[in-house]
């Protein structure tokens, strides 16, 4: 089904979305007299917005026929017809109250509208605008059926009508200024969204509007001030990088123009739209039960969440979007296999679906099995290029598969957008490490160690590094001493890797009886663990001490961390 683009909550609204995914948000509205000028432009008479070129030429009565069904699943064709037959002929609508026929009209209206079928759909919206005028429905599904159509001026007549009954409409004042934005016509749209924002100031969309429109105008200042904004309130909205991009290169700031435009998503932040999401929930179809199970997701009801979009899958067993979901849900139940053969369909049906691709690369990496998540996370990249959560997970399994060298290029990507990534600036380090340039791995984690005191991360990989380098220009244990004190204090239970820093540091100090007790404890804790490999290397390691011999292992094969 194509996309509807209308039904985003305030935030952000991935425009490969369907609208039934998005969340719900309260509508605001006024309860104020009519304001001529609410939407920034003059207006005519309101019986005069609903004349468009469709209305004004013949146009079929509501339910005269239906359409051809045979594009649409069978549950929705029972759905339509149901409908269609509890409809009253044109002439006996002529003789029920207007309310009523209003109703009728405009709920078939609404049902074929949700199928796609526009042409269809138009008549009765038309006829249900005109029995209930003020009824603040039936223009605005015109107006959102016109914008989809791309009729702009025809959608933008409906949204005055809207604004005309109901002035003070958030998101009606948002449409209509986007439309005018479309238009060109940025003065206003600048009223229409700044009208938004006064009435909702917590609206990330009317400040995303007011942004668009400075962008326009050339005002990059303050286009980027009100993207900074929204970043500030939202760090994860990625719909902001790319116009914040924009407006740095306007201001000649390159580097962090380029820093954004890196990060761009294909995605928009639109408003709450309770309308539109009522239509999107009118038909019971594969996207009712995806927004159903989303829900449950939120709420970690996972049982809920995958009995949902299992349901969703009877309806359309080929949407990549909806199994995908279900392999995740499965994947928080622990059941991993069941998880990988749902991102496994995805891939089969839709090859160019990166997020199964990502999501199998992170079970392979789970599962130590590097090099074919190497694999994936490649294939990820060449659908997402710029995303840096896959760059991330690409250094690692790099790294693990025994290739440090390549990972360092991948840590750089992440770092470059975002310097306080932990986990990229850890990995680095480690793959220095693996690559033998410990003065260099030094030097990151004592900057890390500074930067970020509390991640104790930091400070024990340093003091490892400080107490058993091969290269004697790097070893201090005195530091290393100091360190591992430190993060004893820390760390609110003592660990074997802890535990066997403090010895390696003891060692170096040249206190191998000290470092011989601590290593034998080690060995006790390891056997009462039922660890075995820890066991037969923390005996090697004690066999050094014995010998008056300090480690020169900061960390054992396969135990990189």
């Amino acid at each position: 089904m194509p996309e509807r683009r209308t039904s985003g909550a305030e935030g952000t609204a991935p425009i490969w979305w369907p609208a039934a995914m998005l969340g719900l948000a309260a509508l605001l509205v006024g309860c104020s007299a009519p304001n001529d000028s609410a939407s920034g432009d003059s207006q005519a008479p309101a019986e005069a917005a609903v004349r468009t070129p469709a209305t004004s030429g013949a146009m079929a009565s509501c339910g005269e026929a239906l359409p051809n069904l045979s594009r649409v699943g069978e549950s929705v064709q029972a759905q339509i017809r149901e409908r269609h037959a509890a409809l009253s002929p044109p002439a006996e609508r002529a003789r029920i109250p207007a309310e009523l026929a209003a109703e009728a009209v405009g709920v078939m209206g609404m049902t074929l509208m949700a199928a796609w079928f526009t042409e269809e759909a138009e008549p009765c919206l038309h006829e249900a605008a005109a029995l209930a005028p003020d009824d603040v429905r039936w223009p605005y599904y015109l107006a959102q059926l016109y914008r989809d159509r791309g009729a702009l001026d025809e959608s933008a007549a409906f949204f005055e009508q809207v604004l005309r009954i109901q002035p003070e409409d958030p998101t009606t004042l948002f449409w209509l200024g986007d439309i005018r934005l479309e238009q060109g016509r940025s003065d206003a749209a600048e009223r229409l969204f700044a009208q938004a924002l006064a009435l909702f100031p917590s609206s990330l969309s009317a400040r995303y509007g007011l942004a668009q429109t400075a962008l326009l105008e050339e005002d990059y200042r303050r286009a980027a001030d009100l993207l900074e904004e929204i970043l500030a309130r939202e760090p994860e909205i990625g719909a902001v990088h790319y116009p914040l991009g924009m407006a740095y290169r306007g201001l000649g700031d390159d580097a962090k123009a380029e820093e954004h435009l890196r990060r761009r998503e294909n995605a928009e932040i639109r408003p709450a739209d309770p309308l539109m999401a009522a239509l999107d929930s009118l038909l019971t179809t594969a996207g009712t039960y995806e927004n159903s199970g989303l829900e449950a997701l939120d709420r970690q009801e996972w049982p809920a969440a995958i009995a949902q979009f299992r349901q969703g899958l009877e309806l359309d067993p080929d949407d990549p979007g909806l199994r995908h979901r279900l392999g995740t849900a499965l994947f928080m139940t622990g059941d991993l296999d069941g998880a990988m053969a749902q991102f496994q369909r995805v891939v089969r049906t839709t090859p160019d679906y990166f997020p199964s691709h990502y999501s199998i690369g992170v079970l392979l990496q789970e599962a130590g099995r590097h090099p074919e998540a190497v694999e994936r996370f490649r294939t990820a990249l060449r659908h997402r290029p710029g995303d840096d959560a896959v760059h991330l997970r690409m250094a690692i399994s790099l790294r693990r598969a025994g290739d440090p060298e390549s990972s360092l290029s991948y840590y750089e990507l992440v770092l470059r957008t975002n310097p306080d990534a932990l986990e990229a600036r850890f990995g680095y380090a480690m793959a220095l490490v693996q690559l033998g340039r410990y003065r260099e791995a030094r030097d990151r984690l004592a900057t890390a160690t500074e930067a970020f005191p509390q991640e104790t991360s930091f400070a024990h990989a340093l003091a490892r590094l400080l107490a058993a380098a091969p290269d004697p220009t790097v070893r201090n244990g005195r530091r290393a001493m100091t360190l591992v004190e430190q993060v004893m204090d820390a760390e609110p239970e003592p660990t074997l890797d802890l535990g066997e820093t403090m010895a390696m540091t003891l060692a170096e100090l040249g206190r191998f009886g000290e470092a011989a007790e601590v290593q034998r404890a080690l060995i006790g804790a390891a056997e009462l663990a039922q660890l075995p490999e820890a066991v037969r290397h923390l005996t090697v390691i004690l066999r050094r001490y014995e010998r008056g011999e300090p480690s020169r292992t900061p960390w054992p094969a396969g135990a990189m961390p």
